[in-house]
């Protein structure tokens, strides 16, 4: 008897992630280019859909090498904000998901590079691909990031700042801001929630 093709293989859950998001490729993209339109409503609801989506794709993830859960809503977070600031750089011809993909496992591996996590568990496509990233993207979105950053309390900036953008560690950051590493975590999260505010609020203006 022949076997379907795909039988037996696992469908791992980040994969079935991946797969709804592939899936909603259509939705999604509408969502973005309208945005990039000047849709305000398109683009909160794009940065809702793919909360969720990037949600449960870093959790996945993180579970898969004993990783807290609770560091996906950074992870999110910080996605969102890079859809946000590099929106600019995304041409309506491309296929979104990978796009935004790109970007989620950057943001992943960085992570657990600054956290001083092993990257054994994590594909070596997705290492070969992150790191070719575009340094010329970087500079276009700078001014924008640094802008969002600025209209944050000095506590919150100094931390994501310290850990986020300049690769410290948590230790090192509560020295750099004159806080402690407790605080320092806790004006990380405050401080993405707050940019993510900023960005919802600037979309509806």
């Amino acid at each position: 008897m022949t076997t379907p093709m795909g039988a037996g293989r696992q469908v791992t859950p980040d994969r079935r992630q991946a797969s709804r998001m592939t899936a909603s490729e259509a939705e999604l993209k509408g969502l973005m280019t309208a945005g990039l339109d000047g849709d305000s409503a398109a683009h909160r609801m794009l940065l809702d859909r793919l909360s969720g989506y990037l949600r449960g794709y870093y959790k996945t993830r993180l579970a898969r090498i004993a990783r807290d859960a609770s560091e996906a809503e950074d992870l999110v977070q910080e996605v969102l904000l890079a859809v946000h600031t590099r929106r600019h750089t995304y041409h309506p011809d491309e296929l979104f998901t990978p796009w935004v993909y790109a970007i989620a496992r950057y943001k992943l591996i960085d992570h657990l590079r600054r956290t001083r996590a092993s990257l054994k568990e994590v594909p070596i496509d997705d290492v070969g691909e992150l790191m070719a990233h575009d340094d010329h993207v970087e500079v276009e979105s700078a001014y924008d990031l640094h802008r969002l950053l600025r209209q944050l309390p000095d506590r919150m900036r100094c931390a994501i700042q310290c850990v986020k953008l300049d690769g410290l560690s948590v230790t090192e950051a509560a020295a750099q801001c004159g806080t402690s590493e407790s605080a320092v975590k806790v004006n990380i999260q405050r401080g993405l929630r707050a940019l993510a505010a900023v960005i919802a609020r600037e979309k509806r203006t």
